[in-house]
């Protein structure tokens, strides 16, 4: 039970297949009790059938491009948790059409909002969840992708955005760390998710994966949600800044066929 006592809260969670999820669901088995947010009515009735699975589970709204929204949420816990001691933001997007195609066609409107929802909100959500988390070795985990490092066909101006993501773990390492606040994030391999349907070619990426990965597999909801378990534990206490590779050794190799 490595989380006994212990209260965190899951920023996106879609539904079952979600990493954030797998993350969730191995908090909850070791003890922590959890607070969910969801993402307008149609995501809320599968955070709500996921979040009765667990122990006396919190839910909310949370539209992480709307600051109100942000401080509310804040708020919500302080009253209703009082303390926090970890933080799963799984949140990204762009716009279908901006990962089709070339990334040099991106779209200004389409760069903008990537980077708002994808990256800009791990700063966003941290700066309203750390002031409750001073004094309690806090955690906060991200997930991010290859992508974010190098190119990867079709994941276009995701990428740039998991790379700023990245930096920002760097980053909001730096500042939290002196209240004791740890930052990480999980650089996942490709696992069939609500996100993943909306890359072209992802069955192509999962095979690659399959025959060229060190460990000759796909990772798992189970891989991911192990990790995410240990960066929120204190079993990970002396870590912080770091970008965690759950993708079965494929980060290392040189040259591979294209995906």
């Amino acid at each position: 039970m490595l989380l006994e006592g212990k209260k965190g809260v899951i920023i996106g969670v879609a539904n079952k297949r979600s990493l954030a999820w797998g993350i969730a669901n191995a908090a909850a088995r070791h003890g922590a009790r959890l607070a969910f947010s969801y993402q307008g009515e149609r995501l809320k009735e599968n955070v709500e059938e996921l979040s009765a699975t667990v122990k006396d589970p919190l839910i909310f709204p949370l539209d992480v491009t709307k600051d109100d929204q942000i401080a509310s949420m804040g708020d919500l816990l302080k009253r209703e948790f009082g303390t926090v001691d970890f933080l799963i933001h799984a949140v990204a997007f762009a716009k279908r059409e901006e990962l089709d195609g070339k990334f040099v066609d991106t779209s200004r409107e389409g760069y903008l909002l990537a980077q708002d929802v994808s990256s800009y909100s791990l700063t966003a959500v941290s700066r309203a969840v750390a002031p409750l988390m001073e004094g309690r070795e806090g955690s906060i985990v991200t997930l991010s992708y290859l992508g974010g490092e190098r190119v990867v066909s079709n994941y276009n101006v995701m990428g740039v955005a998991k790379a700023a993501l990245e930096m920002s773990v760097r980053y909001l390492a730096a500042d939290l760390g002196p209240q004791g606040i740890r930052v990480n994030a999980i650089s996942a391999g490709p696992v069939k998710t609500l996100a993943a349907a909306g890359i072209h070619g992802f069955s192509k990426i999962l095979e690659t994966y399959r025959n060229y990965a060190p460990l000759r597999r796909n990772v798992t909801q189970e891989d991911v949600g192990d990790t995410g378990l240990f960066l929120i534990s204190s079993l990970s206490r002396g870590i912080t800044g770091e970008v965690i590779h759950v993708d079965a050794g494929f980060h290392v190799l040189g040259f591979v066929p294209p995906v």
